[in-house]
């Protein structure tokens, strides 16, 4: 089966960073911009119940298998083809990668300025973002130019619960892949266009296939295994040195340590 589509955490943290600008910025609006199969429309729901305004999904074969190069582009195209973008926000890393790579590298592709590692975006106001970052060794405030993108630590606040009334609003937004056709609401989507959601494809947003999905990865990801931990055997150690030695010499040998 399908494993289900779930919100990044460090990028819910940015949304909840992007929903506070919205609220101290009347106009503003907040749009989920993901990349993924078609069932990652749910990440964009979750937006929307959140208080997000409007979501784009980049679906397509040709974006499969992305590592973060490939995975960047994408994300740069789809953010050209939004078009007049004041601050990109996303989470520091993805928690299943962990490499912190994708958020700098659409910054380079766009052109755009940077701030890594943010704890609070503090305000926003002529042309310039105040924010406050994390350092080794403590925080820094600082301040930049818009456009920015901004990537955010998992540190950082929370996000808001879903509001019911959003909910109910949007609980059947899809993308037109993500429809079967038998659905009894389908007349909805007809009489409330809201429902539903921009889909784009790599040819949508005049991406070059060559640099998108596994083609445009230079790592790719050479096996997957589920790796269950279970103890054979228990071992009761002291505090002697002789203990001690012991453990440290079988953690470097099982190359826990290292």
């Amino acid at each position: 089966a399908a494993l289900p589509a779930i919100f990044n955490p460090e990028d819910l943290n940015a949304l909840e960073q992007a929903l506070r600008l919205k609220e101290q910025n009347p106009g503003s609006t907040v749009g989920i911009l993901t990349m993924g199969p078609p069932r990652a429309g749910e990440i964009i729901r979750q937006g929307l119940y959140r208080g997000a305004d409007t979501g784009w999904l980049l679906t397509d074969r040709l974006f499969a298998g992305a590592d973060t190069l490939a995975t960047s582009y994408a994300l740069a195209t789809g953010i050209q083809k939004i078009g007049d973008v004041d601050i990109v926000i996303g989470g520091r890393q993805a928690i299943d990668g962990d490499t912190a790579q994708v958020g700098p590298q659409v910054a380079q592709k766009l052109g755009l300025n940077q701030v890594t590692y943010a704890e609070e975006i503090l305000k926003v106001e002529d042309g310039k973002a105040t924010i406050r970052r994390l350092i080794d060794g403590g925080v820094e405030t600082v301040e930049a130019p818009l456009p920015l993108v901004i990537t955010v630590n998992g540190s950082a606040a929370p996000c808001r619960p879903c509001n019911v009334k959003l909910v109910m609003k949007y609980k059947y937004a899809t993308c037109p892949m993500e429809r079967k056709g038998d659905e009894p609401w389908a007349n909805l989507y007809e009489e409330r266009p809201y429902l539903t959601l921009n889909q784009w494809s790599v040819a949508d947003v005049d991406g070059d296939p060559a640099q998108c999905g596994l083609s445009g990865s230079p790592t790719k990801v050479k096996a997957v295994k589920n790796i269950v931990f279970q103890a054979k055997e228990s071992k009761t150690l002291t505090s002697s040195d002789e203990d001690i030695d012991g453990l440290m010499k079988e953690l470097l040998n099982e190359s826990i340590i290292g």
